[in-house]
């Protein structure tokens, strides 16, 4: 959001910021710019004040219906970055968010998936534009060697990166291939988890960081149950061939050259990982492609799609009811030569619940956890 803001001011435009919550006001701009790096002259705490602009942008499901109700006329945009609703149960909030692309508001997504829904479900054009990514910090390294390594984004605060069937995947492969290094990396050490097989555990890393990461291995694997990720077109612009789930969201913006989409299941991940390691040659069309791909697609081409559509909004225009074809043409890989017979232990993992050693445990000692659990739940309530 800020990125886009940034390159709106930088072409002539005034940004008037409104931050979520409250704040120093007196300090606004300045906590914007040690936390983002991005300097903006009109930052705001709060949404209670909205001055009167040529046109106001919502960047969340629950600010549409402010931009919608705003007192003044103007154009009234959407940035969709995601699908929120899928962020929580199906429920008011699932249904409230999906709610919000009925405004009437002018939705401009990142990535064609998102267009495409908008369209099919609410009959809602959207403007869109492609991901792209910063080729001054992704990009091949000459001096780097390649690992036998998989490299996975792990943030298991984050349900829609669905961090369990990551690793259970990951595991399978360690089985059938215990000298294949595994990296994890985007979330801090301490959060980690029982995590059962060897690993790396590399926290939180800065982007350049990233960038020498997905030059050491493999394979990166980033996986997304709503829009893709932007983390795939890194990796696709530094060379590394990306597997992700074989999904509607992903299919509209990952192209089949450098990305191989697998059915859910950790054993189809597993397959399609197994897989390209034993294939080096594929590796490596792969990541010409990848790198290929994304040449076309550097970050400044992103903010210029993006400035070019709110030039469009403010002269009047409104998006085309076009609808996207699929990008990605080809079947899911599905576990099956790889990916065989399993010991029933780890069979066992990929289908129990998280908290299934908890309902294993007897009676009594459950008893005791739970009232632990209930005291300390207490505890936080009363503080």
């Amino acid at each position: 959001m800020l990125q886009h803001a940034h390159a709106l001011e930088k072409a002539g435009h005034h940004c008037q910021l409104y931050v979520e919550g409250a704040g120093d006001q007196a300090r606004a701009a300045e906590i914007v710019e040690k936390l983002f790096g991005y300097h903006f002259l009109s930052v705001r705490f709060g949404w209670e004040d909205v001055q009167p602009a040529d046109m106001a942008m919502a960047t969340i499901w629950y600010s549409a219906a402010l931009v919608r109700d705003l007192p003044f006329p103007c154009a009234k945009a959407y940035l969709v970055q995601d699908y929120e609703a899928m962020f929580n149960p199906m429920g008011d909030a699932f249904l409230m968010a999906e709610n919000s692309y009925r405004y009437g508001l002018i939705p401009i997504t990142i990535g064609r998936w998102l267009k495409h829904e908008l369209l099919t479900r609410f009959n809602v054009p959207a403007y869109h534009f492609d991901f792209g990514a910063d080729s001054a910090i992704y990009r091949p390294l000459p001096e780097a060697s390649r690992e036998l390594a998989i490299c996975f984004i792990y943030q298991p605060d984050k349900p829609r990166r669905c961090s369990r069937i990551g690793i259970e995947a990951l595991g399978i492969v360690k089985h059938y291939r215990p000298d294949v290094k595994i990296y994890l990396y985007g979330s801090p050490v301490s959060e980690k988890g029982n995590i059962w097989f060897e690993h790396e555990h590399l926290g939180l890393l800065k982007l350049p960081e990233c960038n020498a990461l997905y030059n050491r291995c493999a394979l990166g694997l980033c996986l997304s149950a709503s829009n893709p990720s932007r983390i795939p077109f890194e990796m696709m612009a530094s060379g590394l061939p990306v597997v992700e789930f074989w999904r509607e969201n992903n299919l509209y913006d990952l192209p089949p050259s450098a990305a191989s989409l697998s059915d859910q299941t950790p054993e189809s991940l597993a397959e399609n990982l197994l897989r390209l390691l034993a294939d080096p040659e594929e590796r490596a069309r792969m990541s010409q492609a990848g790198v290929a791909y994304m040449a076309s697609r550097p970050l400044s081409g992103e903010t210029q799609q993006f400035l070019a559509i709110v030039n469009d909004i403010l002269r009047g225009q409104q998006p085309a009811a076009n609808p996207c074809p699929p990008l990605y043409d080809q079947p899911p890989v599905t576990a099956g030569i790889q990916v065989n017979t399993l010991p029933s232990d780890i069979r066992r993992r990929l289908v129990l619940p998280a908290n299934a050693y908890l309902n294993s445990l007897p009676a009594p000692i459950r008893r005791v956890l739970g009232w632990g659990a209930r005291k300390v739940r207490r505890l936080f309530l009363t503080t």
